[in-house]
């Protein structure tokens, strides 16, 4: 069983419909033993940080998804659900602070600026489709370089040895990152990503059967 996980915010259904669909049993979930007990964990990423580590702190679900990963289930974290990854980010604390993440890798989710080092001009949200380069984990199986995954996000995470994709806009930054061959960020949402998601998400579901069976 795959649990999605429920705080209270994000595009829930249809991050389950598109687990299902590649033939996955996901259910949602808010209760941290089902999410500590399941065989793999998603948490999906619609919100700001601060309110979302508010959210799942006062829920009991940071613990549970911390022990799933340090247990060594599969996990896959969806944009926002990338960057709780991290130590801290800054979107939702007060002014000139931060809000502490989940801690699983150094580094400050930031805003993303809103020109290039050249002074070219971007739109912030970065929304809509984009390439995603310098592929290097199973997640990417059946995946070919610079294919197009949909994005929406005003932040960032950093740079770090955990990443394994970048994409650029205004700024080159992590679409993907590992913390192990079986625990995984990404930017980009796969659930709206068409054919390349759903090869996301099968090869997803196929590393957790693998470790389920």
């Amino acid at each position: 069983m795959i649990a999605v996980v429920d705080y209270r915010m994000g595009n829930l259904k249809s991050v389950e419909r598109g687990l299902r669909a590649v033939g996955a049993d996901a259910r949602i979930t808010a209760d941290p033993a089902e999410i500590a007990a399941a065989d793999a964990v998603v948490l999906p990423g619609v919100g700001a940080f601060g309110d979302a580590m508010r959210s799942m702190n006062e829920l009991g679900e940071s613990d549970a998804i911390c022990v799933a990963i340090a247990a060594g289930k599969p996990f896959l974290g969806i944009c926002l659900g990338m960057h709780l990854l991290f130590s801290d980010g800054v979107e939702g604390a007060k002014a000139g602070g931060t809000v502490k993440g989940l801690g699983l890798i150094e580094g400050t989710v930031g805003r993303m600026p809103n020109h290039d080092a050249q002074g070219v001009l971007y739109k912030i949200p970065h929304v809509g489709w984009n390439s995603i380069e310098g592929l290097k984990s199973r997640l990417f199986a059946g995946i070919p370089e610079g294919e197009h995954f949909y994005f929406t996000h005003s932040f960032a995470a950093p740079e770090s040895p955990y990443t394994i994709a970048t994409t650029e806009h205004s700024v080159r930054f992590p679409s993907a990152v590992a913390l192990s061959d079986r625990a995984f960020g990404v930017q980009f949402h796969p659930e709206k990503s068409s054919d390349a998601g759903a090869q996301v998400l099968a090869n997803f579901v196929r590393i957790a059967n693998e470790l389920a069976s």
